[in-house]
């Protein structure tokens, strides 16, 4: 599989170079050593030894550290080695791990730790695909997942710089390629005095990447203004957006500056943009285009330098053609099935966040250790089942369910993080493929058919249509102008 990486301008050919990605292992869990969360084991396959490669504790005497995997932390441009495990109970050479195919991973249990491969015990060489969970019982969760030999190197300020696993100064957690590619955007665009469209389900975390934008811009120094234009009172929208001036449109009016006059020389965010009708939609075009606007009742034309910064949960094409191209960049932000490496890290932020404001959570969750620095006591059980469950509104549904998980050890007495029965058993379901076909003869309909059945998620619509990866969909995407404002 490969990525595309592409320069800053985009306006070279030359400027795009391709990455290949195989499958990897991340951890997600570790009883002993869970700062080692988010890091990786990297099973190049052109860097494979013959005997494949060797996973366990520490390294053994004369064991050649070429054939052993070492734990890595990657980010953009750069793979640390952090060491070896050093729980006592993982065997020194407890997995052999080869990559068998192009997809996939055979993993063989050598140790005396019990091998598990989606909770089913694994006594013999095993093959794994991306999403499989692998587990030393009781010591070691990791994920399979693609990962390239590096990060592309991309430019950011220490704002989208984080700690390793921790959240950078916007909230935004993840060491995922989907992640450090979203930053990357995001600063992107914030150098750029162009209107942004971002994209994506709800809960990804839409808000937190406007605000980045707006705080990382020339416009940080004035006022973003936000509203959820769901919101706006019917039949006063243009009210809200424009303002009206002294005794319009009835006397004893008062003057109103309107959202569009509020966020002049800064930036203005509008949630949830997509539930605009489309005449209203265009009530915005000379503001996008010129930033000119007229108060109610006023004769004179208004100007506004501003910047717009809109946010939906609708696919970009279901917004009104010529509003959708006023938004020279548009961002989507990717779902946690796109991002499932990353659960285990917001899982634990979530939990610090939740104990910082409630001494009861932080002495059941921390033991009294400061939750700012400490990591939480959950169990393996807690991470496979909200890693393997399915989404429907991302962060905001996990941070509910651990919000409902803490209510229930604290009421029932348990002295553990468990999810409730009935929401355990929401998992991930495994759609019905489309038959497989030359990706050159697909049509703009069976493509969308694919997206339409994988909940608009691209990491499974990809594969229900049988391709290589995620770019061929991306290419095919823009090929048949699915992500395009319809007759643009």
């Amino acid at each position: 599989m490969e990525t595309v990486t592409i320069s800053a301008d985009q306006s070279s050919a030359d400027a795009v170079r391709r990455v290949p990605e195989f499958p990897a292992l991340v951890v997600v869990w570790s009883r002993d050593e869970p700062e080692r969360i988010g890091e990786v084991l990297l099973t190049d396959p052109a860097r494979e030894p013959d005997g494949g490669w060797i996973f366990g504790r520490g390294e053994g005497p004369g064991e050649a550290s070429e054939e052993r995997l070492a734990l890595i932390r990657q980010r953009p441009g750069s793979n640390q080695v952090t060491g070896a495990l050093t729980s006592s109970r993982i065997s020194r050479v407890q997995l052999r791990i080869r990559a068998s195919q192009a997809d996939s991973l055979t993993i063989e249990n050598l140790g005396r730790r019990t091998l598990e491969i989606d909770g089913r015990v694994a006594t013999r060489p095993v093959p794994v695909r991306v999403g499989a969970v692998v587990e030393l019982r009781g010591e070691l969760v990791l994920l399979v997942a693609q990962r390239p030999a590096e990060l592309p190197v991309i430019e950011l300020p220490e704002q989208l710089l984080p700690s390793f696993g921790r959240a950078d100064a916007f909230g935004m957690v993840g060491e995922s390629p989907p992640a450090w590619a979203l930053r990357g955007q995001i600063w992107f665009a914030a150098q750029r005095d162009v209107h942004v469209l971002v994209g994506g389900p709800s809960g990804v975390g839409k808000e937190l990447v406007a605000q980045a934008v707006h705080a990382l811009s020339g416009r940080a120094r004035q006022a973003l203004v936000s509203r959820n234009a769901a919101t706006f009172p019917e039949g006063l929208i243009d009210a809200e957006l424009f303002g009206n001036i002294r005794d319009y449109p009835n006397p004893g009016m008062p003057a109103r500056t309107g959202l569009i006059g509020a966020a002049h020389d800064g930036s203005l965010f509008l949630d949830e943009i997509g539930e605009l009708s489309h005449e209203l939609q265009a009530h915005l075009l000379r503001v996008l285009d010129r930033g000119e606007y007229q108060r109610l009742g006023d004769a004179r034309a208004q100007r506004a330098d501003l910047r717009l910064i809109a946010a939906t949960n609708r696919r970009f094409n279901q917004l009104k053609h010529d509003f959708a191209a006023r938004f020279r960049l548009q961002i989507a932000v990717p779902g946690l099935p796109e991002r499932r490496e990353d659960i285990a890290l917001l899982i634990v932020e979530l939990l610090r966040r939740l104990a910082s404001d409630d001494a009861s959570a932080a002495r059941r969750l921390f033991g009294g250790r400061d939750p700012a620095h400490a990591f939480p006591a959950i169990e393996s059980s807690l991470i496979r089942d909200l890693i393997g469950r399915s989404y429907k509104t991302h962060v905001r549904e996990l941070d509910g369910l651990l919000w409902t998980a803490l209510m229930r050890s604290a009421v029932e007495g348990r002295s553990q993080l468990d999810l409730d029965p009935a929401a355990a058993a929401t998992v991930e379901p495994t759609p019905a493929p489309i038959a497989r076909v030359d990706h050159a003869s697909l049509t703009a309909a069976q493509i969308s058919a694919a997206l339409e059945q994988a909940g608009g998620v691209r990491e499974r619509a990809w594969r229900l249509l049988g391709l290589r990866n995620r770019f061929q969909l991306l290419r095919l995407i823009k090929k048949h102008k699915l992500d395009q404002p319809d007759g643009s």
